[in-house]
């Protein structure tokens, strides 16, 4: 994962990691997400991500989206609860095409209003296709009762009655106290001479004002526990079991992510599903997920299943979750269990677009990037003891939130 780095007198960092290929993948990052919106501005991170790909000082909405498709680029954007990220995929001799277009979507939108209203029905329609899956919509309503009142927890993609209020100057405000300067990384990950990729960087982002403006993010309070039940015209019972759980910054952050990947991460053998899916037959979908932010986390378990069996798969949920609680693993199972986890992290790294985005979340939350090495020596160094400590913090089943959506009778 060794990379190169160029910091402009603006603050904007270019990153740059060397990968022979014909193709290249680049990201803009920043760091701004939900969480830095307003009371009643729910939504408005998501929504000028979408503004960013209509019009520019200098170039149209058809403009923008053929800049890089006619060339066979792939284009895209997302938002999550603390960043906003595009990213495009495209052939070698098309970065300064690239570079050009982030920059002018980025720093030069305009927001007019024909396409703020035409994107506000978009976006109203995709909160109402979001809400149709249930899987999907309960994660939500999971996350804004664990974090109840806090932005953490609203909807990234806001309710239709805020969407509705968003404004321009709203959308402009924003950017003017969430687009750091100092904040925002260039990241590329591809075939060239590291002075070009840092001469363009700077032909195009240098001219850029230095925008410094204090972020001020509010850490959660004690997360709500307890079961809660709602009902809504589904023909399956959904459910999440989870906790709040440690921030990225957290010495036991790799114990989490390595008990969670052997509970119901990727593949077919983790614990959950060879107990509930392969051993009972309860549900076709269950699985873990641990999501660390800059001050908090989240571990959730989710499944689905007919209502009639709802209630045992819950009580195998917890029988996996008392486990590692009162057991500790053997030497042959974190070992075995090290090595799974490794294996998908350096096939992982396969995938250059998710890389270059994992390194550019971690220069901006950390300042450096773990290279592979130095990522699986912290792997291997878990003991088992850790994992039964973390377990008994994150797993308490006194301190989890359970949430159900039940068929309507």
């Amino acid at each position: 994962m060794e990379y190169q780095l160029y910091t402009l007198p603006n603050g904007i960092r270019i990153m740059y990691k060397y990968a022979p290929s014909t193709v290249t993948h680049a990201c803009i990052l920043i760091n701004a997400g939900s969480r830095d919106e307003l009371p009643n501005q729910e939504g408005l991170a998501h929504f000028i991500e979408h503004l960013l790909f209509k019009e520019t000082e200098r170039r149209s909405t058809t403009q923008i989206l053929n800049r890089l498709e006619l060339v066979g680029a792939d284009l895209n954007a997302y938002t999550t609860k603390e960043y906003t990220c595009i990213h495009a995929s495209f052939l070698n001799p098309y970065l300064e095409r690239t570079i050009d277009l982030f920059e002018d979507i980025v720093f030069h939108s305009t927001f007019p209003e024909d396409e703020l209203e035409k994107e506000r029905g978009v976006i109203q329609d995709e909160i109402a296709s979001y809400l149709d899956q249930p899987e999907e919509a309960i994660m939500d309503d999971f996350e804004e009762l664990l974090f109840k009142d806090h932005p953490i927890g609203k909807n990234i993609l806001g309710t239709t009655e805020t969407v509705s209020c968003l404004s321009r100057d709203d959308m402009k405000q924003f950017i003017a106290t969430n687009y750091n300067t100092n904040e925002i990384i260039f990241a590329v990950v591809g075939d060239y001479d590291f002075k070009k990729v840092s001469k363009l960087g700077d032909k195009y982002f240098g001219g850029i004002a230095p925008n410094y403006t204090h972020k001020h993010r509010v850490t959660p309070s004690l997360a709500t526990v307890g079961r809660h039940i709602i009902h809504k015209p589904i023909s399956q019972t959904h459910c999440v079991i989870g906790n709040t759980a440690y921030a990225s910054s957290h010495r036991n952050k790799t114990g989490l992510l390595l008990l969670n990947n052997l509970l119901g991460g990727m593949g077919m053998s983790n614990r959950l599903n060879l107990e509930i899916r392969e051993k009972y037959g309860i549900a076709y979908t269950i699985e873990s997920n641990y999501t660390a932010l800059t001050d908090t986390g989240i571990f959730s378990i989710y499944f689905g299943t007919d209502a009639e069996k709802a209630d045992k798969a819950a009580r195998l949920v917890h029988k996996e979750l008392k486990k590692l609680r009162e057991q500790k693993l053997s030497t042959l199972a974190l070992h075995q269990n090290k090595q799974k986890f490794i294996g998908q992290i350096a096939l992982a790294e396969e995938n250059r677009m998710s890389l270059i985005i994992s390194m550019a979340k971690s220069l901006v939350d950390f300042n450096y990037v773990d290279t592979l090495p130095q990522l699986f020596e912290k792997i291997n160094n878990v003991t088992a003891s850790q994992l039964l400590e973390i377990s008994n913090e994150i797993f308490d089943e006194s301190k989890m939130m359970t949430l159900l959506f039940e068929p309507k009778q």
